[in-house]
């Protein structure tokens, strides 16, 4: 039997525009099926067994209810590596590979890292691998999530302490004191979702997406009270941020005390990271 990607991309067209149905096709064939890049951008067929042709189908009507290719490859690539992903976690950002490149550079070796809201465990595990002798912890408040991160430290061979703990209600601990925190908590407001895709809407957990319209700032406030009493002198906030709360997120933590707080843009423009000072 043969298969081709415009057999593929156009079973798709009623669902997605032309230049991401056409994306969605080239996974498909190229990283799912085997298919080499010159075979698929010169239009060949695929030969492929029955059991395969069914394999192909079932993905595309997979795709045709907008369930994300990363949930059906049940993988994610994230800074060069791959993290499994499944809907108890959401799917790793471009714009969160920038906050892990922005720590790297910024961050000497031999620090005491903490991560919250792991989800997948993709900045935690990629800064335990990146940051030479990084002591890295990692909270979030789903089991389901923490079972997926600690999956994937344990392939990619990083060394990062998995913990559960819900930042809204945790009272630290003396022993929790770290040199850094980083957290991409949720922080799309109820109102946003209106102009979400529906793979994301449908199929990423809302408990790592959403905040209420009259409290966008809820987790940010709880992680900044949180660095006061767990962050060493001199220790660092990293937070990546709705593009819509860049000033008020940084008038907050001054407000609070924290010093030196920059505001940045990512590569698109918007203001998606703050840094803080203790």
């Amino acid at each position: 039997m043969q298969i081709t990607a415009s057999y593929i991309r156009l079973a798709l067209l009623d669902c997605y525009p032309a230049r991401e149905a056409a994306a969605l096709a080239r996974v498909v064939c190229c990283e799912m099926l085997g298919q080499s890049a010159t075979d698929y951008y010169l239009g060949k067929s695929l030969e492929v067994t029955p059991a395969q042709a069914r394999e192909v189908d079932a993905i595309v009507a997979r795709l045709q209810r907008y369930e994300p290719i990363q949930y059906i490859q049940r993988r994610a690539r994230f800074l060069g590596r791959d993290f499994e992903v499944e809907p108890g976690v959401l799917v790793p950002r471009p714009e969160t590979e920038e906050l892990v490149e922005l720590i790297v550079r910024e961050t000497p070796p031999g620090k005491h890292i903490l991560d919250v809201g792991t989800g997948s465990g993709c900045i935690a595990i990629s800064l335990a691998k990146e940051l030479e002798n990084a002591r890295v912890e990692a909270w979030d408040v789903s089991e389901p999530a923490l079972e997926v991160a600690r999956r994937n430290s344990l392939r990619l061979q990083a060394q990062v302490a998995f913990a559960r703990h819900d930042v809204l209600r945790h009272e630290p601990r003396p022993e929790e004191r770290f040199d850094l925190i980083v957290s991409n908590p949720p922080y799309v407001t109820e109102a946003e979702k209106a102009d979400m895709q529906r793979n994301v809407l449908d199929w990423e957990p809302a408990l790592a997406l959403f905040v209420p319209d009259d409290d966008p700032l809820r987790f940010y406030r709880a992680i900044g009270w949180l660095g006061r009493q767990m962050l060493l002198p001199g220790g660092r906030l990293y937070f990546e941020i709705n593009r819509a709360f860049g000033q008020a997120t940084r008038q907050m933590l001054e407000a609070m005390g924290y010093t030196h707080v920059r505001l940045q843009k990512d590569l698109s423009g918007n203001d998606r990271f703050i840094i803080a000072e203790k």
